[in-house]
């Protein structure tokens, strides 16, 4: 089955087919920048403008930067706050005549590295952490997931922790990649001085450098690199909008 995926992003929109059978894509993605400031009617525009571009009139599953409850948004970090309140799925549909599916843009990573990726067959408590723009996180236990967690919000050094960690960071601070990867391992250590997980599993843009800076991440649980890399949010929405859509998934 095929289902358009969409994933936004704090500086990109990406879109794709997405076979679900499968479990890759079945055409290039196509990238838009994301609008600034990204207002409900600028962001359903630039969806719209790619289900235009893939002649698409099917099933979409949309992985959206904030907390999602029933496709209404509750939180706006990332995105303007105009869409707090304001039902994503709706607000999207109506603009795409589309059937919209939307989900937190980490869990739809988490999702697709759980199914696909590396979190595949993996039981007890996984986190699926993004590194972008901000820190996203994907909680499962037992390959359920627990939405919504938002852990690059836990405090540290007095603030949020992805203020303190996350990979914008390292130009904003203008750290090289091995100071910033020490500050990525203190927050590891500090969400499993909290949550005791199994394994973590990095994703985001940072995540295609894991080879570089692996070695500097040192906690007792097991680390690995996202399988998926920056198709994981498109995919993941793609896979919960096919679930939606096939209950017995």
């Amino acid at each position: 089955m095929l289902v358009l995926g969409v994933d936004i992003g704090g500086s990109g929109v990406k879109a794709a087919p997405f076979d679900v059978d499968a479990g890759k894509l079945a055409a290039e993605r196509k990238r838009l920048t994301t609008p600034q400031p990204a207002t409900p009617d600028a962001v359903a525009g630039a969806v719209a403008e790619l289900v235009e571009y893939f002649d698409w009139n099917g099933p979409v599953g949309c992985a959206f930067p904030a907390v999602i409850r029933d496709g209404v948004v509750f939180t706006a970090v990332h995105i303007d706050p105009a869409w707090i309140g304001i039902s994503a799925q709706d607000r999207l549909g109506e603009a795409t005549g589309c059937p919209i599916t939307v989900i937190n843009d980490a869990d739809a990573a988490g999702l697709a590295e759980m199914r696909w990726g590396s979190g595949r067959d993996r039981m007890g408590l996984v986190l699926v952490l993004t590194f972008g723009t901000g820190i996203g996180s994907g909680m499962f236990f037992d390959g359920r997931l627990v939405p919504n967690t938002e852990l690059g919000h836990v405090q540290l050094h007095g603030d949020d922790a992805e203020e303190w960690a996350a990979a914008d960071v390292r130009s904003r601070a203008g750290l090289s990649l091995a100071e910033w990867a020490g500050r990525a391992c203190e927050y590891l250590a500090h969400l499993e001085a909290i949550l005791s997980p199994d394994l973590f599993i990095i994703g985001g843009g940072i995540s295609k450098r894991y080879e570089e800076f692996a070695h500097l991440l040192v906690v007792r649980a097991p680390i690995v690199a996202a399988s998926l890399r920056n198709n994981a949010g498109l995919a993941g929405a793609a896979l919960r909008s096919y679930q939606v859509s096939m209950p017995h998934e």
